[in-house]
């Protein structure tokens, strides 16, 4: 297979990659011999049947995506260690027509980490945590809020975040939407309506939020390499027995992962907020 690969100006890599008419049918026959296997036509027992007759029963535009199926992620993988990407999401991927007895082509868009410019932030924290640290007699002090510290942090440090990673989590908020408008028995317009929005307000006001909640989260995880901020496997531990269900336990022992990235980013926050 071969790819060509596209830098986009927000940091989006464009990777379009074609897979020769050769490989194509090679596959597709794989593919038609997978159900020649399965198939179960009239008169023949299940695997017998002639592979012309399964072939002709078979949906042609099925047949061609379960033959993109077997090559797009090897396609994709191939191409990412050409150009040695380190993609932190999941590829977008966007099919040109497929069309028999030709190369077909595709385009995965994906991206690497942003590079972040965390500026003077040490300083422009602790102006904000200053002012929490002062005893007033009589008055109880106030921690510095969450929002508080994010505004800051927004303001100092510079980081571009590639469209492609918005987009996906716009697309997460607006299906999370859903879900919620329906368990509440209503449909999306009347949802909108009732807070008088739309489905363009409502998209641009979630491009917001997730540019600047992916800022903070590349903030965040900037800061904590920079500050040396780990988290020890005992403190999993703990988080885990810590589960109120059985249920839970197990399912923050499966994504021991992405509860280290929380605690981490906890213990930032905490570092932040101790300036």
């Amino acid at each position: 297979m071969k790819s060509i690969l596209a830098k986009h100006e927000d940091g989006t890599i464009e990777l379009t990659i074609t897979i020769p008419v050769d490989l194509v049918e090679k596959t597709r026959a794989q593919v038609v011999a997978e159900h020649v296997k399965e198939a179960t036509l009239p008169g023949f027992r299940k695997g017998m049947a002639p592979k012309e007759m399964v072939e002709q029963s078979l949906d042609r535009d099925h047949l061609r995506e379960d033959t993109l199926r077997k090559l797009l992620p090897q396609g994709y993988s191939d191409a990412i260690k050409e150009y040695k990407i380190k993609p932190i999401i999941n590829p977008k991927i966007h099919v040109e027509k497929l069309e028999d007895s030709k190369d077909w082509v595709f385009k995965a868009f994906t991206c690497e980490a942003p590079k972040v410019s965390l500026g003077n932030y040490k300083e422009t924290v602790q102006k904000i945590t200053a002012k929490s640290k002062i005893v007033v007699p009589g008055k109880e002090q106030t921690p510095v809020s969450f929002e508080d510290i994010a505004k800051e942090l927004l303001g100092q440090a510079t980081v571009k975040i590639p469209n492609v990673i918005i987009d996906s989590e716009v697309e997460r908020l607006l299906s999370q939407t859903l879900d919620e408008v329906k368990k509440l028995g209503l449909t999306l317009d009347q949802y909108l309506a009732s807070t008088g929005r739309n489905v363009d307000s409502l998209r641009s006001e979630y491009r917001i939020k997730a540019e600047n909640d992916i800022k903070l989260e590349f903030i965040l995880q900037e800061i904590a390499q920079t500050e040396g901020i780990k988290v020890e496997e005992k403190e999993i531990d703990e988080a885990i027995a810590q589960a109120k269900t059985e249920a839970e336990r197990q399912n923050l022992s499966s994504n021991r992962y992405l509860l280290a990235n929380i605690i981490r980013q906890q213990k930032t926050l905490d570092f932040l907020r101790s300036l």
